[in-house]
């Protein structure tokens, strides 16, 4: 009986020797970073629109201000534009002294963000917005109504590369890649810039004739770092 208690002692010793050396051997692997780009023409567009008014009278602009919002909404809804895609972004209403006056002056304002979701409808939107009173043009950002499919790809393209620069490093070193044991996503989070910034529209005149968006291509990118093991 003490004999095989000691054989299995042996035994469970020598085996709990054998994992530790396994931890302790460092496993031989290669990591890279890998990028995938894809280019699309947007097809919708993110519209950031304004009204500011200013006047010695508080009540009065802010009267003023809320009479032009009104009929703003009531146009962006009469574009068939769905409530969902157009929201209030921001009011303010505060006090601003004139030096050279004296006096106080009052500023008012209301920004309004419109989910455009047909573009052939651009020129149109925004000459009957400019019509109804808006006086700035805060922003257009370009978007995709296919972002996620689009989001997808890139980062299929993002592995691809990685891989393939594994298989260049190693190539040389007349090894393999072996499975991969780690993928990190390194994507940067996306800000992209708007097409206008501050432009005030008060007195502007559009045709619907004229073209006047250049749409372009927007870019949708993916980044991710693997680690492969080294066969």
């Amino acid at each position: 009986m003490k004999k095989a208690i000691l054989t299995l002692l042996l035994v469970g010793t020598t085996m709990m020797n054998q994992a530790q050396e396994n931890k302790l051997t460092p496993i031989s692997q290669v990591t890279v970073s890998g990028e995938g780009k894809i280019k699309v023409t947007p097809d919708e567009a993110v519209i950031t629109v304004g009204v500011e008014y200013t006047g010695t009278d508080a009540k009065e602009v802010k009267k003023k201000n809320d009479e032009t919002v009104d009929l703003v909404l009531k146009t962006i809804k009469s574009k068939g534009i769905p409530a969902s895609d157009f929201q209030t972004q921001q009011v303010s209403l505060y006090k601003n002294y004139d030096y050279q006056t004296k006096k106080n002056n009052y500023v008012v304002s209301q920004t309004i963000k419109i989910h455009l979701k047909d573009l052939s409808k651009y020129e149109s939107v925004m000459m009957d917005l400019v019509n109804s009173g808006i006086n700035q043009i805060q922003g257009v950002e370009f978007k995709s109504s296919k972002m996620k499919q689009f989001e997808t790809e890139a980062r299929k393209k993002a592995v691809m590369d990685a891989k393939m620069k594994a298989e260049d490093y190693v190539s040389v070193l007349n090894q393999k890649i072996g499975k991969a044991i780690s993928i990190s996503d390194t994507t940067a989070p996306s800000y992209p810039q708007p097409m206008y910034r501050n432009v005030m529209a008060k007195g502007l005149e559009m045709d619907a004739a004229n073209e006047t968006l250049a749409i372009g291509e927007i870019e949708i990118n993916a980044n991710v770092t693997i680690s492969f093991i080294l066969e």
